[in-house]
């Protein structure tokens, strides 16, 4: 295929990305850019899973509020994916974004999962999230599945290009992911189709494989560099440092147990309930953040940007208030003598950077 869009071997047709990705955007400063390319993302990302009914019904109009709640919060960088809601988290973020400039926001979407009639539904997805199972997932990071995938993704979406593409998951298929499905991500890449390509995964260890042997610009990393797990400092950020590569934090709250400003026995960690001990040194920790005068969640979200190679934090989000509340913890000032303080009380490992935590300051995404 090439850049203008016409039909290669592979399969589907895919529209050519313009010339740049927008630095500036109305309404927001477009705060960070994946290193090497062209794409720009504000400080604080909005994660659409909850657009697709994850866990509980969204009703349309709460998801139509959140997407224009956080436009109004200055946040112009919206990730979905196919998995999310077989479809509807995509089809309602594209119908949300309609009419808005689109050099003025930065969609990213994932592949590795292409969505199939179902063939034996049963009436409700079974991967949690509350929509009907008229269709299901099937694994595929072969080159004519990526293709396929990213064309379904631009029908759904009404988009005419995806800003950033991640391998969603890869963890059981790697030598597929890296020897078809990243390559065909680089070639339209290079072909200007789209702007940036990486891989998201809930693991660090892979993600550093993908930074250092394959063409991936920036990863997207869930829950292994939170005030609770910092084991991505033994691989993947070493990676992106060493080799000028971007990174995306996700899962800053490690699914709910960060999130509350007194933690709380029942609160999940990594989707499961929290064991006892970790409630205890989440407890400790929210009560350091109240002696530097911020809270728990506030520090969730700033910690992430400790680390250099960290140029955005990325949310999930499904309603006005819940964007309005992020916005907001995102704006507070969190003073960069938490880290130490935290560091000298052994609750955060030794070897989080220090430079970037006094950067922080109360201004807008």
């Amino acid at each position: 295929m090439s850049a203008d869009g016409t039909r290669g071997p592979a399969g589907p047709l895919i529209p050519p990305a313009p010339s740049a990705t927008a630095d500036v955007a109305e309404g927001g400063t477009r705060n960070g850019r994946i290193a090497g390319t062209r794409v720009g993302l504000t400080e604080l990302g909005f994660g659409s899973s909850g657009l697709g009914n994850l866990y509980r019904v969204t009703p349309a109009e709460e998801a139509a509020a959140a997407v224009d709640a956080a436009w109004e919060a200055g946040i112009r960088y919206f990730d979905t994916a196919p998995h999310y809601g077989l479809g509807l988290s995509e089809q309602r973020l594209g119908a949300a974004l309609a009419g808005r400039p689109r050099a003025g926001f930065t969609v990213s979407s994932k592949v590795g999962r292409l969505l199939v009639p179902n063939e034996h539904p049963r009436g409700l997805d079974t991967e949690g999230f509350a929509v009907p199972d008229d269709l299901r997932r099937e694994w595929d990071f072969s080159r004519d599945g990526v293709l396929r995938s990213i064309e379904g993704t631009l029908e759904r979406t009404g988009l005419d290009r995806l800003d950033v593409v991640y391998l969603h998951d890869p963890d059981a298929h790697w030598k597929q992911a890296a020897d078809e499905a990243m390559p065909a991500l680089a070639d339209l890449r290079d072909q200007g189709v789209i702007g940036a390509v990486g891989a998201g995964m809930n693991q660090s260890a892979m993600l550093a494989r993908f930074l250092r042997e394959t063409p991936a610009d920036v990863v997207m990393l869930a829950g292994r560099y939170t005030l609770l797990d910092q084991s991505a400092l033994d691989d993947v950020l070493p990676a992106a440092r060493e080799l000028g590569r971007s990174v995306v934090a996700v899962g800053v709250f490690n699914s709910g147990l960060l999130s509350r400003d007194r933690p709380e026995e029942g609160l999940t960690y990594d989707y499961h309930v929290a064991p006892p001990e970790l409630v205890a040194r989440a407890r400790r920790i929210a009560e350091v953040c109240r002696a530097h005068g911020t809270t728990l969640p506030a520090a969730a979200i700033a910690f992430a940007r400790t680390h250099p190679s960290i140029i955005n934090v990325t949310l999930g989000m499904r309603s006005a208030a819940q964007v309005t509340r992020n916005a907001e913890l995102h704006r507070r000032f969190v003073p960069g003598d938490l880290w130490d303080d935290l560091r000298a009380q052994g609750l955060i490992r030794p070897d989080v950077p220090a430079e970037n935590g006094r950067r922080r300051s109360p201004r807008c995404p």
